[in-house]
């Protein structure tokens, strides 16, 4: 494991995510994906004084860094190796019933991408790892040399929205049937044969789509998301907001949905001249359109450039 000093993670959307938490002195924020602690530092600076933060990570070097990063605040935050999808339980162990924000940054660290033995990148020779948690059960290894070549083009499919994923899951089968794929070297070299030459020529890295699709599936990122948001929401006082920031079209539209859901109000039919549904909306969504980032900071963090935000407030 990376010793802490080493994390480095430049914060996502800093400035526009301050702005839809809307944090004050006093208030209770918690935080699902602390990362290196950029955010949380910025939010505890105007919760205090007499605010708190709690944040949770499954991963333990970004929860050191983060505990570096905050050491002038001891008394003002809670740091606990969890997953986000734990938030709920951690809050219940605290006696804290709710809180006046949620945040949720989704995207993998820099220093998840950069630190090669983690295997979440496509461009550095690697161990087919790519867990978050590393005492995670399932990896990308275990994923690509036992699941069928049908759940292969599912996951492919469905979590890459890669085009290509019949025939890429084809010719994983193909290779593992001569030998076990363990690196990452591996399966970019078989990726690029699976897909024609000609579609390779244009758009991004053509690994980017089946390596996003095998850390979602490594790490359960989408269920996660949407059930944890689900229970998240309820939770926030009156006028308290949460942001989540996205990082690919899947995640982005469970976060709009479920924003959707909780907005909605009566659904009874239009002839029913009185409400029987006794459905009321919870949240105000914030932003109708989900806010992207600067040009400013992409020209600093171009990892920014897929980034969405999402914000809603309680009612």
């Amino acid at each position: 494991m990376v010793a802490a000093l080493d994390f480095q993670h430049t914060p996502v959307m800093l400035q526009e995510t301050l702005e839809g938490l809307n944090p004050h002195p006093g208030y209770v924020i918690a935080d699902g994906t602390v990362g290196g602690g950029g955010h949380a530092l910025e939010i505890i600076k105007r919760i205090i004084p007499g605010g708190f933060y709690i944040g949770v990570d499954k991963d333990p070097a970004a929860i050191e860094a983060a505990k570096q990063k905050l050491v002038a605040y001891t008394n003002s935050f809670k740091l606990v190796r969890r997953s986000y999808g734990q938030l709920p339980q951690v809050l219940n162990e605290m006696g804290i019933d709710e809180v006046d924000g949620f945040l949720f940054d989704l995207g993998v660290s820099s220093h998840q991408l950069d630190i090669p033995e983690r295997g979440f990148s496509y461009m550095a020779d690697a161990p087919l790892d790519m867990r978050m948690d590393p005492d995670g059960q399932l990896t990308a290894q275990e994923i690509v040399n036992q699941y069928s070549r049908e759940e292969l083009t599912r996951i492919l499919r469905v979590y890459g929205e890669e085009r290509w994923s019949s025939r890429i899951a084809a010719y994983i089968v193909q290779e593992r049937q001569r030998q076990e794929i363990t690196s990452t070297e591996q399966l970019v070299a078989i990726i690029k044969k699976a897909i024609p030459a000609a579609a390779r020529r244009t758009g991004p890295h053509p690994a980017k789509r089946s390596f996003q699709a095998l850390r979602i599936a490594v790490n359960n990122e989408l269920t996660e998301l949407e059930e944890t948001l689900q229970r998240v929401i309820p939770r926030l006082r009156r006028g308290g907001r949460i942001c989540v920031i996205s990082f690919h079209s899947l995640e982005d539209r469970i976060v709009k949905q479920i924003f959707q859901e909780f907005a909605k109000g009566c659904t009874c039919p239009p002839e029913i001249p009185v409400c029987v549904c006794g459905k009321q909306s919870l949240i105000r969504i914030i932003t109708r359109r989900p806010l992207e980032a600067s040009r400013e900071e992409l020209e600093v963090n171009p990892r920014s450039r897929s980034a969405k935000l999402r914000v809603a407030e309680k009612l």
